[in-house]
Protein backbone atom coordinates (compact mmCIF):
# COMPACT_ATOMS: atom_id res chain seq x y z
CA UNK A 1 0.00 0.00 0.00
CA UNK A 2 1.75 2.72 -0.99
CA UNK A 3 2.35 5.18 1.88
CA UNK A 4 0.19 8.59 1.00
CA UNK A 5 -2.97 5.98 1.18
CA UNK A 6 -5.04 6.76 4.25
CA UNK A 7 -6.98 3.82 5.84
CA UNK A 8 -9.74 3.64 7.74
CA UNK A 9 -12.37 0.87 9.41
CA UNK A 10 -15.19 2.11 7.27
CA UNK A 11 -15.93 4.15 4.35
CA UNK A 12 -19.10 5.86 3.90
CA UNK A 13 -20.22 7.24 0.44
CA UNK A 14 -23.25 9.45 0.93
CA UNK A 15 -23.92 12.61 3.13
CA UNK A 16 -27.34 12.49 4.03
CA UNK A 17 -29.45 11.71 7.59
CA UNK A 18 -28.46 7.62 7.00
CA UNK A 19 -24.97 8.33 6.33
CA UNK A 20 -23.86 10.81 8.81
CA UNK A 21 -26.26 8.73 11.26
CA UNK A 22 -23.98 5.98 10.79
CA UNK A 23 -20.33 7.77 10.83
CA UNK A 24 -21.52 9.07 13.85
CA UNK A 25 -22.50 6.05 15.68
CA UNK A 26 -19.26 4.56 13.94
CA UNK A 27 -16.50 7.30 15.40
CA UNK A 28 -18.48 7.10 18.38
CA UNK A 29 -17.42 3.75 19.13
CA UNK A 30 -13.88 4.20 18.21
CA UNK A 31 -13.77 3.70 15.02
CA UNK A 32 -11.21 4.94 12.19
CA UNK A 33 -14.58 6.39 9.73
CA UNK A 34 -14.59 8.19 6.32
CA UNK A 35 -17.32 10.06 4.66
CA UNK A 36 -17.79 11.96 1.15
CA UNK A 37 -20.79 13.78 0.06
CA UNK A 38 -20.39 14.96 -3.71
CA UNK A 39 -22.31 17.78 -2.75
CA UNK A 40 -23.78 19.46 0.45
CA UNK A 41 -24.84 17.41 3.62
CA UNK A 42 -28.16 17.07 2.85
CA UNK A 43 -28.63 18.35 -0.80
CA UNK A 44 -30.92 15.79 -1.80
CA UNK A 45 -34.08 13.62 0.27
CA UNK A 46 -32.78 14.82 3.79
CA UNK A 47 -33.91 18.56 2.97
CA UNK A 48 -37.17 17.60 1.39
CA UNK A 49 -38.57 16.05 3.90
CA UNK A 50 -42.43 17.26 5.46
CA UNK A 51 -40.12 18.12 8.41
CA UNK A 52 -41.50 15.38 10.89
CA UNK A 53 -40.54 13.38 13.67
CA UNK A 54 -43.60 10.69 13.37
CA UNK A 55 -44.34 7.29 13.90
CA UNK A 56 -46.30 7.56 11.00
CA UNK A 57 -50.26 7.46 11.30
CA UNK A 58 -51.39 6.24 8.02
CA UNK A 59 -48.93 2.97 7.97
CA UNK A 60 -51.33 1.48 9.95
CA UNK A 61 -53.46 1.02 7.34
CA UNK A 62 -50.50 -1.30 5.55
CA UNK A 63 -49.83 -3.29 8.49
CA UNK A 64 -46.61 -1.73 9.04
CA UNK A 65 -46.43 -2.20 12.70
CA UNK A 66 -42.71 -2.83 13.56
CA UNK A 67 -41.76 0.69 12.04
CA UNK A 68 -44.68 2.41 13.78
CA UNK A 69 -43.99 0.71 16.99
CA UNK A 70 -39.77 1.35 16.02
CA UNK A 71 -40.81 5.11 14.78
CA UNK A 72 -42.84 5.84 18.59
CA UNK A 73 -40.09 4.94 20.19
CA UNK A 74 -37.79 7.09 18.68
CA UNK A 75 -39.61 10.01 18.83
CA UNK A 76 -38.99 11.05 22.41
CA UNK A 77 -34.94 9.80 21.98
CA UNK A 78 -34.73 12.36 19.56
CA UNK A 79 -36.59 14.70 21.08
CA UNK A 80 -33.99 14.31 24.05
CA UNK A 81 -31.31 14.25 22.24
CA UNK A 82 -32.03 17.57 20.20
CA UNK A 83 -34.45 19.24 21.56
CA UNK A 84 -33.33 22.72 20.06
CA UNK A 85 -34.13 21.64 16.67
CA UNK A 86 -36.55 18.73 17.78
CA UNK A 87 -39.63 19.91 19.44
CA UNK A 88 -43.45 18.46 19.65
CA UNK A 89 -46.09 19.45 17.53
CA UNK A 90 -50.46 18.89 18.16
CA UNK A 91 -51.93 17.21 15.15
CA UNK A 92 -55.29 18.21 14.23
CA UNK A 93 -57.58 15.37 12.32
CA UNK A 94 -61.02 16.44 11.03
CA UNK A 95 -63.45 13.78 10.47
CA UNK A 96 -64.59 13.95 7.26
CA UNK A 97 -67.53 11.42 6.94
CA UNK A 98 -67.39 10.46 4.13
CA UNK A 99 -63.90 8.88 4.50
CA UNK A 100 -62.68 6.58 7.56
CA UNK A 101 -65.36 6.47 10.10
CA UNK A 102 -64.52 7.90 13.84
CA UNK A 103 -64.18 4.23 15.39
CA UNK A 104 -61.75 3.70 13.12
CA UNK A 105 -59.45 6.94 14.03
CA UNK A 106 -60.12 6.47 17.31
CA UNK A 107 -58.94 2.75 17.15
CA UNK A 108 -55.95 3.85 15.24
CA UNK A 109 -55.16 6.63 17.41
CA UNK A 110 -55.46 4.28 20.18
CA UNK A 111 -52.47 2.26 18.91
CA UNK A 112 -50.00 5.20 18.37
CA UNK A 113 -50.74 6.00 21.83
CA UNK A 114 -49.55 3.47 23.04
CA UNK A 115 -47.08 1.23 20.07
CA UNK A 116 -44.22 3.72 21.58
CA UNK A 117 -44.21 3.81 25.21
CA UNK A 118 -45.09 7.48 24.98
CA UNK A 119 -43.72 9.31 28.52
CA UNK A 120 -43.66 12.78 27.32
CA UNK A 121 -45.94 13.86 24.59
CA UNK A 122 -49.39 14.08 25.40
CA UNK A 123 -52.42 11.90 24.38
CA UNK A 124 -55.03 12.00 21.96
CA UNK A 125 -58.09 13.72 22.69
CA UNK A 126 -61.59 14.31 20.96
CA UNK A 127 -62.05 18.08 19.50
CA UNK A 128 -65.88 20.07 19.06
CA UNK A 129 -64.59 21.93 16.51
CA UNK A 130 -67.14 24.68 17.00
CA UNK A 131 -65.63 26.13 20.46
CA UNK A 132 -61.86 25.00 19.98
CA UNK A 133 -59.99 27.67 18.16
CA UNK A 134 -58.79 25.21 15.43
CA UNK A 135 -61.93 24.96 13.96
CA UNK A 136 -62.01 28.66 13.36
CA UNK A 137 -60.22 27.86 9.86
CA UNK A 138 -62.16 25.05 8.86
CA UNK A 139 -65.16 24.79 6.97
CA UNK A 140 -68.35 24.61 8.87
CA UNK A 141 -69.26 21.12 7.78
CA UNK A 142 -66.16 19.96 10.00
CA UNK A 143 -67.40 19.91 13.25
CA UNK A 144 -65.53 17.36 15.39
CA UNK A 145 -61.51 16.38 15.32
CA UNK A 146 -59.11 14.51 16.96
CA UNK A 147 -55.55 15.52 18.35
CA UNK A 148 -52.79 13.46 18.75
CA UNK A 149 -49.19 14.61 19.26
CA UNK A 150 -45.58 14.02 17.28
CA UNK A 151 -42.77 15.80 16.56
CA UNK A 152 -41.28 18.75 14.46
CA UNK A 153 -37.28 18.64 13.19
CA UNK A 154 -35.00 21.04 10.99
CA UNK A 155 -34.57 17.78 9.18
CA UNK A 156 -31.46 19.67 7.24
CA UNK A 157 -29.91 20.61 10.63
CA UNK A 158 -30.34 16.70 12.05
CA UNK A 159 -27.85 16.03 8.89
CA UNK A 160 -25.24 18.75 9.86
CA UNK A 161 -25.55 17.84 13.58
CA UNK A 162 -24.86 14.24 13.35
CA UNK A 163 -21.95 14.60 10.38
CA UNK A 164 -20.34 17.46 13.07
CA UNK A 165 -20.66 15.14 15.82
CA UNK A 166 -19.39 12.61 13.73
CA UNK A 167 -15.93 14.72 13.14
CA UNK A 168 -15.91 16.06 16.33
CA UNK A 169 -15.28 12.29 18.03
CA UNK A 170 -12.24 11.27 14.81
CA UNK A 171 -14.45 11.06 11.22
CA UNK A 172 -13.41 12.36 8.24
CA UNK A 173 -15.70 13.82 6.49
CA UNK A 174 -15.62 15.75 2.62
CA UNK A 175 -18.31 17.29 1.31
CA UNK A 176 -18.43 18.53 -2.57
CA UNK A 177 -15.80 15.24 -2.40
CA UNK A 178 -17.33 12.06 -4.84
CA UNK A 179 -16.48 8.55 -4.99
CA UNK A 180 -15.57 8.16 -8.34
CA UNK A 181 -14.72 4.24 -7.72
CA UNK A 182 -14.01 1.68 -5.55
CA UNK A 183 -12.57 -1.97 -6.19
CA UNK A 184 -11.86 -4.51 -3.54
CA UNK A 185 -7.82 -5.11 -3.20
CA UNK A 186 -6.72 -7.52 -0.58
CA UNK A 187 -9.35 -7.67 1.73
CA UNK A 188 -10.02 -3.71 1.36
CA UNK A 189 -11.87 -1.49 -0.24
CA UNK A 190 -9.44 0.87 -2.30
CA UNK A 191 -11.67 4.11 -3.03
CA UNK A 192 -10.33 7.08 -5.98
CA UNK A 193 -12.16 10.24 -4.50
CA UNK A 194 -12.29 13.62 -6.28
CA UNK A 195 -13.16 16.96 -4.92
CA UNK A 196 -14.81 20.16 -6.36
CA UNK A 197 -11.30 21.23 -7.10
CA UNK A 198 -10.37 18.18 -9.00
CA UNK A 199 -8.15 17.12 -6.62
CA UNK A 200 -7.92 13.13 -6.46
CA UNK A 201 -6.17 11.07 -3.52
CA UNK A 202 -6.78 7.00 -3.02
CA UNK A 203 -8.09 6.02 0.17
CA UNK A 204 -8.59 2.05 2.09
CA UNK A 205 -11.36 0.97 4.00
CA UNK A 206 -12.15 -2.41 5.56
CA UNK A 207 -15.91 -1.86 5.02
CA UNK A 208 -18.07 -0.04 2.67
CA UNK A 209 -21.22 1.66 3.28
CA UNK A 210 -23.44 2.70 0.25
CA UNK A 211 -25.89 5.81 1.63
CA UNK A 212 -25.95 7.29 -1.57
CA UNK A 213 -29.88 7.50 -1.40
CA UNK A 214 -31.65 8.16 -4.57
CA UNK A 215 -28.33 7.38 -6.01
CA UNK A 216 -27.74 4.02 -4.14
CA UNK A 217 -28.41 1.51 -7.39
CA UNK A 218 -26.40 4.70 -9.86
CA UNK A 219 -23.33 3.58 -7.37
CA UNK A 220 -23.31 0.44 -6.72
CA UNK A 221 -23.80 -0.51 -10.48
CA UNK A 222 -21.43 2.45 -12.04
CA UNK A 223 -19.06 3.25 -9.31
CA UNK A 224 -18.88 -0.57 -8.37
CA UNK A 225 -19.71 -2.80 -11.31
CA UNK A 226 -21.54 -4.69 -9.25
CA UNK A 227 -25.18 -5.93 -10.00
CA UNK A 228 -27.96 -4.03 -7.73
CA UNK A 229 -28.54 -5.93 -4.45
CA UNK A 230 -32.42 -4.57 -4.47
CA UNK A 231 -34.71 -2.81 -6.42
CA UNK A 232 -35.39 1.26 -5.28
CA UNK A 233 -38.52 2.45 -6.00
CA UNK A 234 -37.94 6.31 -7.17
CA UNK A 235 -40.94 8.15 -5.26
CA UNK A 236 -41.23 11.95 -5.50
CA UNK A 237 -42.95 13.86 -2.69
CA UNK A 238 -43.42 17.89 -3.13
CA UNK A 239 -44.35 20.85 -0.96
CA UNK A 240 -45.79 24.58 -1.34
CA UNK A 241 -45.20 26.87 1.78
CA UNK A 242 -47.79 29.57 1.15
CA UNK A 243 -48.38 32.67 3.76
CA UNK A 244 -49.68 31.61 7.35
CA UNK A 245 -53.60 30.30 7.07
CA UNK A 246 -54.76 29.77 10.32
CA UNK A 247 -53.68 31.74 13.71
CA UNK A 248 -52.42 29.01 16.07
CA UNK A 249 -49.94 26.59 16.15
CA UNK A 250 -50.74 23.41 15.91
CA UNK A 251 -50.87 21.43 12.46
CA UNK A 252 -53.74 19.71 10.15
CA UNK A 253 -53.33 16.48 8.98
CA UNK A 254 -56.48 15.82 6.36
CA UNK A 255 -57.29 13.36 4.63
CA UNK A 256 -58.42 13.00 1.09
CA UNK A 257 -60.79 10.67 -0.84
CA UNK A 258 -57.41 9.20 -2.63
CA UNK A 259 -56.66 7.40 0.96
CA UNK A 260 -53.98 9.94 1.05
CA UNK A 261 -53.54 12.14 3.57
CA UNK A 262 -51.62 16.05 3.74
CA UNK A 263 -50.72 17.73 6.68
CA UNK A 264 -50.71 21.81 6.63
CA UNK A 265 -47.61 23.01 9.28
CA UNK A 266 -47.14 26.15 10.77
CA UNK A 267 -43.91 27.01 9.46
CA UNK A 268 -41.19 29.76 10.00
CA UNK A 269 -43.80 31.74 12.01
CA UNK A 270 -45.19 33.36 9.10
CA UNK A 271 -45.98 30.85 6.85
CA UNK A 272 -47.80 27.16 6.42
CA UNK A 273 -46.38 24.36 4.42
CA UNK A 274 -48.58 21.89 2.95
CA UNK A 275 -47.07 18.08 1.52
CA UNK A 276 -46.71 15.77 0.57
CA UNK A 277 -47.34 14.28 -2.74
CA UNK A 278 -46.14 11.02 -3.86
CA UNK A 279 -45.61 10.18 -7.51
CA UNK A 280 -43.35 7.75 -9.18
CA UNK A 281 -39.99 9.23 -10.61
CA UNK A 282 -37.52 9.06 -13.68
CA UNK A 283 -33.96 10.36 -13.82
CA UNK A 284 -31.73 12.48 -12.23
CA UNK A 285 -32.76 13.01 -8.24
CA UNK A 286 -31.20 16.08 -8.69
CA UNK A 287 -33.68 17.65 -11.19
CA UNK A 288 -36.65 17.22 -9.00
CA UNK A 289 -39.17 19.84 -9.27
CA UNK A 290 -43.06 20.31 -8.54
CA UNK A 291 -45.12 19.77 -11.00
CA UNK A 292 -48.36 21.69 -11.68
CA UNK A 293 -50.64 18.84 -11.03
CA UNK A 294 -48.76 18.36 -7.88
CA UNK A 295 -49.50 22.56 -6.53
CA UNK A 296 -52.68 21.61 -7.97
CA UNK A 297 -53.45 18.70 -6.07
CA UNK A 298 -52.29 19.91 -2.97
CA UNK A 299 -54.06 23.21 -3.26
CA UNK A 300 -57.31 21.28 -4.04
CA UNK A 301 -56.04 18.94 -0.91
CA UNK A 302 -56.28 21.80 1.64
CA UNK A 303 -59.00 23.97 -0.12
CA UNK A 304 -61.41 21.03 0.54
CA UNK A 305 -61.04 22.14 4.41
CA UNK A 306 -60.22 25.61 5.17
CA UNK A 307 -62.69 28.24 4.64
CA UNK A 308 -60.39 30.50 2.63
CA UNK A 309 -59.28 29.20 -0.73
CA UNK A 310 -56.12 29.56 -1.98
CA UNK A 311 -54.66 29.29 -5.53
CA UNK A 312 -51.48 28.62 -6.89
CA UNK A 313 -50.69 32.19 -7.07
CA UNK A 314 -50.48 32.02 -3.39
CA UNK A 315 -47.96 30.15 -3.44
CA UNK A 316 -44.45 31.77 -2.14
CA UNK A 317 -41.66 29.20 -2.94
CA UNK A 318 -41.94 24.89 -3.37
CA UNK A 319 -39.36 22.14 -2.94
CA UNK A 320 -39.25 18.62 -3.90
CA UNK A 321 -37.08 15.78 -3.48
CA UNK A 322 -36.88 11.51 -4.29
CA UNK A 323 -37.28 9.47 -1.38
CA UNK A 324 -35.11 5.57 -3.19
CA UNK A 325 -37.82 3.55 -1.61
CA UNK A 326 -36.88 -0.17 -1.03
CA UNK A 327 -39.18 -2.05 -4.22
CA UNK A 328 -42.11 -4.22 -2.30
CA UNK A 329 -43.83 -4.64 -5.63
CA UNK A 330 -46.56 -2.12 -4.02
CA UNK A 331 -48.93 -1.10 -6.94
CA UNK A 332 -49.23 2.82 -5.94
CA UNK A 333 -46.52 5.07 -4.82
CA UNK A 334 -48.26 5.85 -1.54
CA UNK A 335 -48.45 2.54 -0.50
CA UNK A 336 -44.79 1.35 -0.98
CA UNK A 337 -43.05 0.45 2.42
CA UNK A 338 -40.96 3.12 3.95
CA UNK A 339 -39.00 0.62 6.16
CA UNK A 340 -35.26 0.65 5.62
CA UNK A 341 -33.36 -2.62 4.39
CA UNK A 342 -30.32 -3.00 4.56
CA UNK A 343 -28.22 -5.20 1.99
CA UNK A 344 -24.65 -7.08 2.81
CA UNK A 345 -22.64 -8.02 0.52
CA UNK A 346 -19.05 -10.12 0.32
CA UNK A 347 -18.45 -13.17 1.13
CA UNK A 348 -15.56 -14.92 2.60
CA UNK A 349 -12.58 -13.21 2.71
CA UNK A 350 -13.98 -10.09 0.19
CA UNK A 351 -14.72 -6.98 1.80
CA UNK A 352 -18.03 -6.03 3.17
CA UNK A 353 -20.38 -4.17 1.19
CA UNK A 354 -23.06 -2.68 2.52
CA UNK A 355 -26.28 -1.21 1.04
CA UNK A 356 -29.06 1.03 2.63
CA UNK A 357 -32.55 1.11 1.01
CA UNK A 358 -35.45 3.23 1.85
CA UNK A 359 -35.90 4.55 5.47
CA UNK A 360 -37.57 7.02 7.15
CA UNK A 361 -35.41 10.60 8.68
CA UNK A 362 -37.44 9.40 12.15
CA UNK A 363 -35.34 5.62 12.32
CA UNK A 364 -32.40 6.46 11.41
CA UNK A 365 -30.75 6.26 14.79
CA UNK A 366 -31.63 2.82 14.61
CA UNK A 367 -30.75 2.38 10.97
CA UNK A 368 -27.39 3.13 12.11
CA UNK A 369 -27.47 0.60 14.91
CA UNK A 370 -28.41 -1.61 12.44
CA UNK A 371 -25.84 -0.96 10.32
CA UNK A 372 -22.87 -1.67 12.17
CA UNK A 373 -24.54 -4.60 13.61
CA UNK A 374 -24.49 -6.22 9.93
CA UNK A 375 -20.73 -5.14 9.78
CA UNK A 376 -19.78 -7.19 12.97
CA UNK A 377 -20.34 -10.44 11.04
CA UNK A 378 -17.90 -9.84 8.75
CA UNK A 379 -15.44 -6.65 10.73
CA UNK A 380 -15.54 -8.29 14.54
CA UNK A 381 -16.47 -6.65 17.66
CA UNK A 382 -17.18 -2.91 16.81
CA UNK A 383 -18.17 -1.74 20.40
CA UNK A 384 -21.63 -1.02 22.33
CA UNK A 385 -24.45 1.04 20.61
CA UNK A 386 -24.05 4.72 22.38
CA UNK A 387 -26.39 7.32 21.33
CA UNK A 388 -30.03 6.53 22.57
CA UNK A 389 -28.86 8.51 25.52
CA UNK A 390 -27.13 11.08 23.55
CA UNK A 391 -26.91 14.98 22.89
CA UNK A 392 -26.43 15.89 19.60
CA UNK A 393 -24.29 19.47 19.15
CA UNK A 394 -25.92 22.35 21.26
CA UNK A 395 -28.62 19.96 22.45
CA UNK A 396 -27.49 19.39 26.21
CA UNK A 397 -30.49 20.67 27.93
CA UNK A 398 -34.29 19.83 28.40
CA UNK A 399 -36.33 18.18 26.56
CA UNK A 400 -38.55 21.33 26.79
CA UNK A 401 -35.85 24.26 27.58
CA UNK A 402 -35.77 25.89 24.66
CA UNK A 403 -37.98 29.26 25.72
CA UNK A 404 -35.51 29.34 28.51
CA UNK A 405 -32.23 29.36 26.82
CA UNK A 406 -33.64 31.91 24.69
CA UNK A 407 -34.37 33.79 27.65
CA UNK A 408 -30.79 33.26 28.95
CA UNK A 409 -29.50 34.36 25.81
CA UNK A 410 -31.48 37.80 26.04
CA UNK A 411 -30.01 38.41 29.94
CA UNK A 412 -26.95 37.87 29.02
CA UNK A 413 -26.82 39.61 24.72
CA UNK A 414 -29.29 42.02 25.70
CA UNK A 415 -28.83 43.37 22.35
CA UNK A 416 -30.22 40.68 20.41
CA UNK A 417 -34.19 40.73 19.97
CA UNK A 418 -36.12 37.85 21.28
CA UNK A 419 -36.76 36.43 17.75
CA UNK A 420 -33.66 36.26 16.94
CA UNK A 421 -32.16 34.68 20.38
CA UNK A 422 -34.94 32.22 19.90
CA UNK A 423 -33.91 31.27 16.03
CA UNK A 424 -30.28 31.26 17.14
CA UNK A 425 -31.79 28.87 19.96
CA UNK A 426 -33.48 26.68 17.62
CA UNK A 427 -30.50 26.45 15.74
CA UNK A 428 -27.62 25.89 17.29
CA UNK A 429 -28.45 25.37 20.85
CA UNK A 430 -26.58 25.88 23.75
CA UNK A 431 -23.34 26.43 21.06
CA UNK A 432 -25.37 29.77 20.27
CA UNK A 433 -22.87 31.51 22.57
CA UNK A 434 -20.45 29.90 20.70
CA UNK A 435 -21.51 31.84 17.59
CA UNK A 436 -22.10 35.27 19.49
CA UNK A 437 -18.88 34.70 21.12
CA UNK A 438 -17.85 38.60 23.26
CA UNK A 439 -20.30 40.42 21.41
CA UNK A 440 -21.68 43.18 23.00
CA UNK A 441 -23.68 44.95 20.41
CA UNK A 442 -25.31 44.26 16.82
CA UNK A 443 -22.38 45.77 15.28
CA UNK A 444 -19.92 43.26 16.81
CA UNK A 445 -21.39 40.43 14.73
CA UNK A 446 -20.14 42.27 11.79
CA UNK A 447 -21.50 42.74 7.80
CA UNK A 448 -25.44 42.32 7.81
CA UNK A 449 -26.49 40.30 5.10
CA UNK A 450 -30.21 40.92 5.25
CA UNK A 451 -33.50 39.09 7.53
CA UNK A 452 -31.33 38.61 10.94
CA UNK A 453 -28.23 37.11 9.56
CA UNK A 454 -25.10 38.57 10.24
CA UNK A 455 -21.15 37.80 9.37
CA UNK A 456 -20.58 35.80 12.60
CA UNK A 457 -23.15 33.43 11.87
CA UNK A 458 -21.82 33.20 8.35
CA UNK A 459 -18.32 32.53 9.29
CA UNK A 460 -19.13 29.95 12.29
CA UNK A 461 -21.18 28.14 9.63
CA UNK A 462 -18.25 28.10 6.67
CA UNK A 463 -15.41 27.34 9.62
CA UNK A 464 -17.79 24.90 11.66
CA UNK A 465 -20.66 23.40 9.50
CA UNK A 466 -18.87 22.93 5.98
CA UNK A 467 -21.19 25.67 4.55
CA UNK A 468 -19.48 26.91 1.20
CA UNK A 469 -22.31 28.95 -0.50
CA UNK A 470 -25.60 31.07 0.30
CA UNK A 471 -28.00 28.36 -0.49
CA UNK A 472 -26.08 26.10 2.10
CA UNK A 473 -26.75 28.78 4.89
CA UNK A 474 -30.50 29.99 3.79
CA UNK A 475 -31.81 27.31 2.62
CA UNK A 476 -30.44 24.04 4.82
CA UNK A 477 -28.64 25.53 7.91
CA UNK A 478 -31.67 28.00 8.24
CA UNK A 479 -34.88 28.61 6.11
CA UNK A 480 -33.81 32.34 5.62
CA UNK A 481 -34.16 32.10 2.30
CA UNK A 482 -38.13 32.92 3.19
CA UNK A 483 -37.41 36.09 4.45
CA UNK A 484 -34.14 37.88 1.95
CA UNK A 485 -34.10 39.02 -1.15
CA UNK A 486 -32.40 37.32 -4.21
CA UNK A 487 -30.34 40.45 -4.48
CA UNK A 488 -29.11 39.66 -0.53
CA UNK A 489 -28.85 36.50 -1.40
CA UNK A 490 -26.53 36.97 -4.43
CA UNK A 491 -24.26 39.59 -2.14
CA UNK A 492 -24.01 36.57 0.78
CA UNK A 493 -22.69 34.27 -2.42
CA UNK A 494 -20.17 36.74 -3.40
CA UNK A 495 -18.94 37.62 -0.07
CA UNK A 496 -19.11 33.78 0.95
CA UNK A 497 -16.67 33.43 -2.40
CA UNK A 498 -14.30 36.18 -1.73
CA UNK A 499 -13.91 34.75 1.87
CA UNK A 500 -13.08 30.73 0.49
CA UNK A 501 -10.61 32.19 -2.17
CA UNK A 502 -9.25 34.09 0.64
CA UNK A 503 -8.97 31.44 3.20
CA UNK A 504 -7.61 28.92 -0.02
CA UNK A 505 -4.66 31.70 -0.71
CA UNK A 506 -4.07 31.66 3.07
CA UNK A 507 -3.46 27.94 3.06
CA UNK A 508 -1.44 27.92 -0.04
CA UNK A 509 0.78 30.45 1.77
Amino acid sequence: MAEDQRSYDIAIVGGGINGCGIARDAAGRGLAVFLCEQNDLASATSSASTKLIHGGLRYLEYYEFRLVREALQEREVLLRMAPHIIWPLRFVLPHHRGLRPAWLIRLGLFLYDHLGGRKLLPATRSLNLRQDIAGTALKDAYTRAFEYSDCWVQDSRLVVLNALDAREKGADLRTRTRCTKARREDGLWVLSIEDENGNCETIRARALVNAAGPWVTEFLTKGLGLNAAAKVRMVKGSHIILPRLFEHDRAYIFQNSDNRIVFAIPYEQDFTLIGTTDEDFEGDPATAEISRKEIGYLIDAVNGYFKTEISAEDVVTTYAGVRPLYDDGASAAQSATRDYVLKLQGTGNEAPLLNIFGGKITTYRRLAEAALEKLEASLGTLGQPWTKESHLPGGDFSWDGAEQLASDLCRDFPFLERKLAQRLVRAYGTRARDLLGKARSLQDLGQHFGADLYEAEVVYLMDREWACSARDVVWRRSKLVLRMTREEQAALDDWMSRRRATSRGDAAE
